[in-house]
């Protein structure tokens, strides 16, 4: 059988008994709920972790196991004064009322405070002495320590933010805390922002109510269904907690996507007078093969980021792809029985105006038509105009500087980020960022003990590392644990550069000959470790996913002609979206007017990830606009003819579905946080270049450069499978649809 024919009969199916399948729906729903409230929270982490084992990871091992470190999250207390400074005593005694204050919380929640009236470290002052820090060990680890931040925060506010004093605290479980708060109330803010853009843009594509709402029902299932595979894979694989803005973004954008595509073309078939359940059917097999196709293009690219040892990619990319896999089955099985069971009430609630235009079937394709005309008349100069544009946006790139995002990037409310401002520019050494070298051998050995004392001599003659250095030897004696702490103020750059020359000098340099193995770990460290694992894997996950994505569209479209040109277009556009995000978030280019914040870099995973989906979704068009062309050249057609068929049949629904992932993706750059700001704008960005640029002017160009040529396949390859995604529609010669899927 067929996937046309199985899909048909699956529709046909799920149409004649739409209540049994509502009930097993249902039932489906209810579980997958239960499963996120009883699995999928307290599995989630909120910081990534590498799955192979480079240096930083090595050297912690290394560290837990000879070592046996006591669990244990430090917080920072930042006491601060505009009038006083340390050496009042109104001022040592608030320090001392918050050392008191976090102490009598007991052991079970702060294992001890320490401050500068207890010990004479100049690195507890503020350089202006206007400021000094609490530390505060807390036992535990950072998911185990954040129940009990409550009362830390409360106790050291209640101690010391009377009179002119303010209390801040910071630190990795504050930190993380806060940042969790901040991306659900960003995620709220996305969704309630695109839900109400995309029902605008919904009742203006289908003139009626109930033809709008449907879409954002089926969105909403979708993303209920891949929380609760979110949950199930939580039990055996570790997930972030980012893996629910992934399954809400894009559950969003494809559930509705694919409903709308669904719907169009249930009305179109209706229209052509076929009886309800036909239509159904004949749905089931047209746009629905050509979501089942399009679904797996998506999953295809997401695949690719799966080859990233990161549980950040693992995650972003399951979650994208439990969103479109609960899209895809929604659109095939639950949405022809919502179908099947209202029929022509579909249309109910009409928009006056919209509404009957969309009852007589006419699409205003008038522009589409001229559009596609006027770039083939001229089709060199188009394809000059179009790509010096793309490839203008796409040479910011090259300036692109990736980095990964802590309190540094926080807004400027958060009260951990504001704290761990003051500490980077108040005070002289960083408290929250060291560098730490382990040495994996004799700690006895006389030139082991030389090569510590050599590396402690170069490590003070750096301008990057200020601060105590604290030596620290194992039990057994066969590992000596190092501490640099970082300066203050250090650009990433500089604290990354610091660390490569570390590594790449300072350590060969003073234990050359010596029978050691020396690793470096820390924060910094193990960013430089993410970065770098991402550089090694990027051409990877390109080859993967470009050539897969080849292999399909030339199966699908029978030419080895378009697969390469939609290729080389998606790149095109994900290139000027890499650009627009340097212009935009690095320079600062109209970040003040869009609300958005401007940094020193681009979050590492986001141009990796920007390019799975992107190639993804992109594809989804090209296929579904590429398909009509094909579909039309097949009847007998000019090559020309078809292209200003395609381009005007699929004009309306396919602006429809971008202006709605552009308004979904607009949605989360809204937020607060500069990830998803990055995120939401990048592929906001790019949805409208490739439905503007790439679909007006590059498709029809193209294609009319290359005449009949864009079907050319080789007759080597003519015995590969005819994977054609729409099947031609059986219509009355004197109709043509208004529509398409």
């Amino acid at each position: 059988m067929s996937s046309q024919s199985f899909l048909e009969s699956l529709a046909r199916r799920c149409g004649s008994h739409p209540w049994r399948v509502l009930s097993a729906w249902a039932v489906a729903l209810v579980v997958c709920a239960t499963l996120v409230v009883l699995l999928l929270g307290g599995n989630l982490s909120g910081d990534g972790s590498f799955t192979n084992e480079p240096e930083s990871v090595r050297a912690d091992n290394l560290i837990s196991e000879r070592l046996n470190p006591t669990e244990q999250v430090t917080e920072l207390v930042v006491v601060s004064s505009d009038t006083l400074t340390v050496d009042d005593a109104a001022f040592r005694a608030k320090v001392d009322a918050v050392i008191a204050a976090a102490g009598g919380l007991g052991t079970d929640v702060v294992s001890g405070a320490v401050g500068y009236t207890m010990v004479p470290d100049p690195s507890l002052v503020s350089i202006d002495r206007h400021s000094a820090v609490v530390s505060v060990s807390m036992p535990g680890t950072l998911d185990t320590v954040t129940p009990r931040l409550e009362a830390l925060h409360a106790a050291v506010k209640s101690a010391g933010g009377e009179g002119d004093f303010e209390v801040l605290v910071t630190g990795g479980a504050s930190i993380q805390q806060e940042f969790n708060e901040i991306g659900e109330s960003d995620l709220r803010t996305g969704e309630t922002f695109g839900i109400g853009v995309a029902l605008i843009i919904l009742v203006l594509v289908f003139g009626a109510v109930v033809a709008a709402g449907i879409p954002l029902a089926l969105a909403l299932v979708s993303i209920t269904v891949a929380l609760g595979m979110a949950a199930v894979t939580s039990q055996v694989l570790e997930l972030s907690s980012f893996i629910t803005n992934m399954v809400t973004m894009i559950g969003l954008a494809m559930g509705i996507d694919y409903s709308l595509f669904i719907i169009s073309r249930f009305r179109e078939e209706r229209r052509l007078g076929r009886s309800k359940l036909d239509a159904v059917a004949r749905t089931g097999g047209t746009a629905g093969r050509s979501v089942l196709f399009s679904g797996g293009c998506v999953v295809l690219a997401l695949a690719g980021l799966l080859l990233v040892p990161s549980s950040i990619f693992h995650s972003m990319a399951l979650g994208a792809m439990f969103a479109v896999f609960g899209a895809v089955l929604a659109a095939l099985t639950l949405l022809p029985a919502i179908l099947g069971l209202i029929g022509d009430r579909i249309d109910s609630l009409r928009v006056p105006f919209l509404g009957r235009a969309q009852r007589e079937g006419r699409a205003d394709r008038g522009f589409w038509h001229w559009a596609s005309h006027a770039v083939m008349r001229r089709p060199v100069l188009s394809l000059m105009v179009a790509c010096g544009l793309l490839l203008g946006a796409s040479s910011f790139y090259f300036q692109l500087e990736k980095g990964a995002g802590g309190a540094d990037t926080m807004p400027p409310a958060a009260e951990s980020g504001r704290a761990y401002q003051i500490l980077a520019y108040d005070f002289p050494s960083s408290l929250l960022t060291s560098v730490y070298v382990a040495v994996d051998g004799d700690a006895a050995d006389p030139s082991v003990i030389a090569a510590v004392e050599r590396l402690t001599i170069s490590i003070q003659e750096e301008p990057a590392f200020e601060g105590a250095i604290t030596t620290q030897v194992a039990p057994s004696g066969d590992l000596t644990l190092l501490q640099f702490p970082q300066t203050a103020n250090l650009t990433f750059e500089q604290a990354r550069a610091a660390v490569d020359q570390l590594r790449g000098t300072s350590v060969p340099a003073a234990f050359s000959g010596v029978d050691a193995e020396v690793l470096v770990t820390g924060q910094t460290a193990s960013i430089a470790d993410y970065l770098t694992t991402i550089d090694a894997y990027t051409p990877w996950v390109f080859a993967f996913v470009l050539s897969l994505s080849f292999v399909f569209l030339m199966a699908v479209f029978r030419s080895i002609v378009v697969p390469l040109k939609a290729i080389l277009m998606n790149l095109l556009s994900v290139g000027a979206a890499y650009g627009l995000l340097v212009m935009v978030f690095q320079k600062g280019w109209g970040a003040e007017f869009l609300g958005l914040q401007q940094v020193e870099y681009i979050e590492a995973w986001i141009p990796l990830f920007l390019f799975a989906i992107l190639f993804g979704t992109s594809m989804d068009y090209h296929v579904f606009l590429l398909s009509r062309i094909r579909e039309h050249f097949d009847e007998g057609h000019s090559n020309t003819d078809s292209v200003a068929f395609g381009l005007g049949s699929t004009a309306r629904i396919i602006t429809g579905a971008a202006v709605i992932m552009v308004a979904v993706f607009g949605g989360f750059a809204a937020g607060s946080l500069v990830m998803f700001q990055q995120l939401g704008f990048g592929l906001a960005v790019a949805v409208f270049l490739d439905a503007t640029i790439v679909r007006t002017v590059l498709v029809p160009a193209a294609m009319k450069l290359l005449g009949n040529a864009n079907w050319w396949l080789p007759r080597g390859l003519h015995w590969l499978p005819d994977l054609r995604v729409e099947a031609r529609p059986v219509r009355k010669l004197s109709e043509e649809p208004a529509t398409c899927d």
